[in-house]
């Protein structure tokens, strides 16, 4: 979407989710309130190791190229990931539970 940036036309926030510029569009305050504190939730209940390392992933993977953003998740993630955060997973998926993940310095909440 360079014209964008080229002509400087103004856009409704449906055309912006038409384009996938930006994944939705609540009709009023309220309602974005809402949808912003649920995902925050949904992403607050995901392994903190986990979402650190997509944080890092992302950040990376802007200014590098695909074969090196590849390589760099893959080494993260046989080195990073932590298999009692994975067990925690699996189990709370088999009992239909959310799971509770210890915090990024290992003590649990």
């Amino acid at each position: 979407m360079p014209e964008l940036a080229y002509a400087g036309h103004r856009f409704s926030a449906a055309e912006a989710k038409d384009w996938g510029v930006v994944k939705a569009v609540h009709p009023d305050h309220a309602t974005t309130l809402a949808a912003a504190f649920a995902l925050a939730q949904d992403i607050a209940a995901k392994s903190p190791l986990a979402i650190a390392g997509i944080k890092q992933a992302i950040t990376f993977a802007r200014d590098h190229p695909l074969a090196d953003g590849l390589k760099q998740i893959a080494g993260w993630n046989d080195g990073m990931l932590r298999a009692k955060d994975l067990m925690k997973a699996i189990q709370a998926k088999m009992a239909k539970e959310m799971a509770r993940f210890d915090n990024l310095l290992g003590d649990t909440e």
